[in-house]
């Protein structure tokens, strides 16, 4: 098999757990009102200003974990389709799937669309871009 279609198929299933994980994993429900912050860096500062021992776990889960589940997407989606990716245009289009999935997320009703979540998820994305690029020289 093909290196290309391995990291595809390794794509199309990290997506779909994935889209498992934020729409019906972790036993979510939909909820009858709205639940979503359109205030940058609320949350982020909200989980930052009231950190302590006993919300660590809680406070690591939301900005790291936001942060580190969208690392592999930076990595799979230049090695699945190996067309030159500038860092613009990975960085537009992985903006806009985020955009997509956040609002996905809050007309839903299930989760909460956040937009601290599209940066924390952007800067995952990112920094699989950059390691990608790091381990095929596309960065020299």
């Amino acid at each position: 098999m093909q290196r290309t279609t391995m990291v595809r198929i390794l794509l199309i299933t990290y997506s779909l757990l994935l889209l498992y994980f934020m729409f019906a994993g972790f036993n979510r429900s939909v909820h009858l009102d709205y639940r979503y912050n359109m205030v940058p860096f609320h949350t982020i500062s909200k989980y930052l200003a009231n950190v302590s021992a006993r919300n660590l776990l809680d406070t690591l889960i939301n900005l790291v974990g936001n942060v580190a589940v969208f690392i592999p997407f930076g990595y799979l989606i230049p090695a699945a389709f190996p067309s030159r990716w500038s860092f613009s245009k990975f960085l537009l289009l992985f903006t806009a799937l985020i955009i997509l999935l956040e609002t996905a997320q809050m007309l839903l009703r299930v989760g909460t669309g956040d937009v601290d979540d599209l940066f924390l998820n952007v800067i995952g994305g990112l920094l699989g871009y950059e390691i990608y690029r790091f381990f095929t020289n596309e960065g020299n």
